[in-house]
């Protein structure tokens, strides 16, 4: 599987000019680009603002110095393992893009920075051992993340399901953590899977241009649970300073944003609950879903709204009552097994059996058949013709 981050850090026009103004810019106040209006983010904001809320940004790192981010970090394991510190131009590039635009729609949630990819634009070929996306939300469950953001996928190419970060994501769910990703760049390309966006756990985000139709890029699937924002959104730097970012990453830091706003309106929501406001407040496309931009594009003032009273969703954890081991419960024992049903494996059996009495029967043949050849090259024996008598000259044999 190659995986990689998804979004593309694009210079505009004019950007030189924007570092100038904005590069002591406090995190409260990071540059804003056109998402503020998109999403009704002053509403948004004026209801909630992320208080008491950890996000888990699982990335390429986060450098916790730069203005937009600074005191609002905390840095976890680098699960990646590939040497890089920060300083390094592979390291921190995309976190702290993506960390910036959680905080701008969140700016008073706090981040946990758990590195998990670099900042390469992909990466061939399997990576042996644990999975460092697994890895990663394992951390964020077992370290207080009330949200999981990741601005990452790769495709599948007749791979199954990863057994570690499906495990992983069933105790993000068992505790009641939503998990926002992006939907995938590809649409342009293959429209290929991606992960984690494809697992069934996951709010997948797709991107949207302004006027709320899906950025070209944006991969199209079925998959995809809502949209928000993603061609422009000003970002972070790494080295200092902002640029516009593009992609489905920048749309699900500020999706995931938002579900932070959600939650420090209403701690208690549920994964599934999340999901149910995301969608039920967003912008609808024609038809109600599309696999383009799944329910459309976000609403946050609306989800805030909402999230004080969302609705009853069934779809919840919910602690198991019976045995710890229930075999057994049906009346059955439990070292009872089904009999095995062997009439159509003695048939098999049998076939085979004469099959190979007839094969071994044909080279017997073969063998006993076989003409013997004299020294002189001439054929004997019961299968050879006849000898020729004393100067008589042997009978005519096959054209040579």
């Amino acid at each position: 599987m190659r995986v990689r981050r998804i979004g593309s850090a694009a210079a505009a026009a004019g950007l030189g000019a924007l570092l100038c103004v904005t590069a002591a810019t406090p995190a409260s106040a990071t540059p804003r680009s056109w998402e503020y209006r998109a999403l009704g983010l002053a509403a948004a904001q004026r209801t909630a603002q992320g208080a008491g809320i950890t996000v888990a940004v699982l990335d390429s790192g986060v450098m916790k110095d730069h203005p937009a981010v600074a005191g609002r970090v905390t840095t976890g394991p680098d699960y990646f393992k590939d040497g890089l510190h920060p300083g390094d131009s592979r390291w921190g590039g995309h976190g702290t893009a993506m960390a910036s635009d959680v905080l701008k729609v969140a700016p008073k949630a706090h981040i946990l920075s758990v590195r998990v990819i670099d900042d390469k634009k992909e990466h061939s070929g399997l990576r042996h051992g644990p999975s460092p996306v697994a890895e990663g939300i394992n951390y964020a469950v077992e370290h207080g993340a009330q949200v999981i953001s990741m601005s990452l996928g790769g495709e599948l190419f007749g791979r199954e399901f990863n057994e570690d970060e499906t495990d992983a994501l069933a105790r993000a769910t068992q505790k009641g953590i939503p998990v926002i990703a992006s939907a995938g760049n590809d649409a342009e390309v293959f429209n290929e899977t991606s992960f984690p966006a494809g697992y069934p756990e996951v709010i997948a985000v797709a991107a949207t241009q302004q006027g709320g139709s899906r950025a070209t890029f944006s991969t199209v699937r079925t998959y995809n649970a809502v949209a928000a924002p993603g061609v422009g959104i000003v970002s972070a730097k790494n080295t200092g300073g902002y640029e516009p970012v593009s992609g489905t990453s920048p749309a699900a830091a500020l999706t995931s944003g938002t579900v932070a706003l959600m939650l420090s309106r209403n701690h208690q929501l549920t994964p599934a609950q999340v999901r149910a406001v995301l969608t039920k407040t967003a912008h609808h496309p024609s038809g109600g879903y599309s696999p383009l931009v799944g329910y459309g594009q976000i609403n946050a003032a609306a989800a805030v709204r909402a999230a004080a009273h969302p609705p009853t969703v069934a779809a919840a954890p919910a602690k198991f009552h019976g045995n710890e081991h229930p075999a057994g419960q049906d009346g059955t024992s439990k070292t009872t097994h089904p009999s095995l049903e062997t009439g159509m494996t003695t048939v098999g059996y049998s076939a085979a059996g004469v099959g190979l009495v007839m094969v071994l029967g044909a080279v017997l043949i073969g063998v006993l058949g076989r003409r013997r050849t004299r020294a002189d090259g001439a054929p004997t024996g019961p299968a050879g013709p006849p000898p020729a008598f004393p100067g008589q000259a042997p009978p005519p044999g096959p054209l040579r």
